[in-house]
């Protein structure tokens, strides 16, 4: 799959855009606990060009950004461009759908029972934003070393590197209670190498609430129509 994957992206335009994306981290001279690169997926082209590879974006996404991750690690490595970058777990892959399959079984409706939506697949969801919050900040990425002096993680090295994931909870990310694997020292976050982000949370409502307002009747004699919350990251 990785090899497929090489070959969608360069197909696709995708690669030429990641090396001008590692040209503005590398000209910036500045040493980043986490490289963030969005990676544009048509799931049409790439089911076509390799169903396995497809299917496994459409429905492990996490998974399949550690695929394009190495082939990003390598290709840094291999043309040098990155001079700053140490570890492949340094780079944070984002993969970006431009659309889904027709097929309700893509569709997030908070509506229908029965709520089985348990995987971290791509769905599409659609509705009527009530609120929105102000846009504030958010830990993407973060550095940590061995507070022991003498434990070779304590500094200088890219050891412990904390990425924000889809779902994850900001405490995921940025912990007082982390531990080194080697000594059992508690770890100490490198405050100069945080990567910071925007979010913002969006109140939503399901769509099917404007037939209620409009005065709609159906053979159900009660309905309740509930918000749900969005994170915009």
């Amino acid at each position: 799959m990785r090899e497929m994957a090489l070959v969608y992206l360069d197909r696709s335009g995708g690669l030429q855009k990641f090396v001008h994306d590692c040209k503005k981290y590398n000209d910036s001279k500045q040493s980043y606990a986490v490289y963030r690169f969005i990676i544009s997926i048509n799931p049409s082209d790439i089911a076509e060009l390799d169903a396995t590879l497809g299917n496994h974006i459409l429905h492990n996404p996490i998974q399949a950004a550690q695929i394009f991750q190495s082939i990003c690690f390598v290709a840094i490595k291999t043309l040098s461009l990155i001079e700053q970058l140490q570890t492949e777990a340094q780079i944070s892959i984002l993969l970006k759908p431009t659309h889904l399959p027709p097929l309700p079984s893509y569709v997030l409706s908070l509506s229908a029972f029965p709520f089985n939506y348990t995987s971290q697949r791509f769905y599409m969801s659609e509705g009527i934003a009530i609120a929105m919050g102000t846009v504030t900040k958010y830990t993407q990425g973060a550095r940590f070393l061995c507070t022991e002096e003498t434990c070779p993680f304590s500094e200088g090295r890219f050891r412990y590197i904390r990425v924000h994931l889809p779902g994850a909870t900001e405490s995921a990310t940025v912990r007082s209670d982390f531990v080194c694997s080697l000594c059992s020292s508690p770890l100490q976050e490198d405050m100069k190498f945080r990567v910071l982000g925007d979010k913002q949370i969006v109140e939503m409502i399901d769509a099917k609430v404007l037939n209620a307002l409009k005065g709609y009747c159906n053979d159900k004699s009660h309905f309740r129509i509930q918000t749900f919350t969005v994170f915009l990251r």
